[in-house]
């Protein structure tokens, strides 16, 4: 439901202080989640690299990607039928498990474990990505990209101190007598379940829920029929501007994951530490965050059309510098992968207000759980594909293989939005 200025408190509720409490209780488990899953996704390729090859540290990657793809659909349904809080304590929780598979993968050396924990760990991707939308869901309308974003943008301090404590919980996990590489997830073990307490405690009432109540009375008491999958389909079938959202979305993730999981392979390749390694990788999560605000507040006021077309750009010059950039060049690489992440920015931010935007009430959830799906699925390809890539070329190959869904972007814009602006002249 959107509510307007003018029903921010109704019946009897002040929406806008339930706004806020949401938001800040979503912002906290986006910065729990940040740590556990910036700090995992390094740790998990270089594991399975260690027990296998570069294509198995794409594959471990991938199956993190399958896993919030996987699971996208089963939270947005919990979500429709029990609530935002009990599908992201889900989500969550999932993970939690996962980390914790991941653990006694590394201590026994075996590779089919760590794809089942990283395909785990995966689902508390799946329950972040849906946080985003929650926060649109007692949001005005002309505010909806800052809501997002400020959820977005929340995650940048876990995000970014994820990958800078490998060489801390390492040492913590080498205490314990385990293999250095297991200490991220013990740090993810720990942080997803400080967030699983923290949103079933504070995320009261749930909003979405409450944005269905507020619905029901205003449509006089008549219950409202839940969404369904088949719904969300046909109504991207028949909404142009929200099929390119989610296919800007989709492809943004692609890049995105396509160039950042195999970084730190390519880099271990002429010995780079650890420590510069997560340097690298918390650049590029910075560029994925930091500036999430600023992102929404352009995307609500300059379109949302032409923001995806700029995320493309920058995605474009993303993949020419990584291509460019020796595998010991930590400062060129650096500011490669700072540009891939605020490219993504661009394209999940401005991409999921517009299909928001054009997604009618009773379809929004559905279609919402339908691109995650999509993205996730299609990133889960790429970082296959990724692995593959480098193992039998080379990582300069990759970044320039990657620039094909990017020019596929403003391709898909011009048709779409055609299709729309012909379909609006014929009513």
């Amino acid at each position: 439901m959107v509510v307007e200025p003018g029903a921010r408190v109704a019946h009897g509720v002040d929406v806008a202080a339930v706004q806020r409490r949401s938001v800040a209780t979503l912002s906290t488990g986006a910065v729990l989640g940040g740590i556990a899953v910036a700090g995992a996704v390094p740790a998990g390729a270089l594991i399975a690299a260690s027990l296998g090859s570069d294509a198995t540290a794409g594959l471990a990657q991938t199956m993190g990607v399958l896993g919030a793809a996987v699971f996208a659909l089963p939270l947005a349904r919990i979500a429709l039928n029990r609530g935002r809080r009990a599908a992201l304590s889900v989500g969550y929780g999932v993970g939690a498990v996962g980390a914790v598979v991941v653990v006694i993968a590394g201590a026994t050396r075996s590779l089919p474990l760590v794809f089942l924990g990283c395909l785990l760990v995966g689902v508390a991707s799946a329950a972040g990505l849906q946080a985003r939308y929650a926060a649109t869901d007692l949001a005005e309308r002309a505010h909806r990209a800052r809501a997002l974003s400020f959820v977005v943008w929340a995650g940048t301090v876990g995000a970014v101190l994820g990958p800078n404590l490998l060489g801390v919980s390492g040492a913590v996990a080498v205490g314990f007598g385990l293999p250095q590489l297991t200490g991220p997830y013990l740090q993810s073990f720990l942080m997803l379940a400080i967030a699983v307490f923290a949103l079933t405690v504070f995320l009261r009432p749930d909003p979405y829920l409450l944005a269905r109540s507020l619905a029901q009375h205003a449509n006089d008491g008549v219950e409202i029929a839940k969404p369904r999958l088949r719904d969300g389909i046909e109504h991207l079938r028949r909404h142009r501007r929200a099929m390119l959202g989610v296919i800007a979305v989709a492809l943004g993730h692609v890049v995105m994951v396509m160039v950042m999981v195999m970084t730190p392979v390519h880099m271990s390749h002429v010995d780079v530490s650890l420590q510069l390694i997560g340097l690298v990788i918390s650049v590029h999560v910075l560029g994925m965050y930091a500036f999430s605000p600023v992102v929404g507040w352009l995307v609500d006021r300059t379109g949302r059309v032409p923001m995806i077309l700029v995320g493309a750009m920058i995605l474009a010059v993303s993949c020419v510098v990584c291509a460019l950039a020796p595998a010991d060049s930590v400062p060129i690489l650096a500011v490669g992968l700072f540009l891939l992440g605020l490219g993504w920015s661009f394209t999940l931010i401005a991409g999921s207000t517009l299909l928001t935007d054009d997604v009618g009430e009773n379809e929004r959830p559905a279609v919402q759980g339908l691109s995650d799906l999509v993205m996730n699925l299609a990133a889960a390809g790429g970082g296959a594909v990724a692995g593959v890539i480098v193992a039998t070329s080379t990582y300069a190959a990759l970044c320039l293989a990657a620039l094909v869904p990017v020019l596929a972007i403003p391709l898909c814009a011009l048709w779409l939005t055609g299709r729309a602006r012909q379909d609006a002249a014929t009513g």
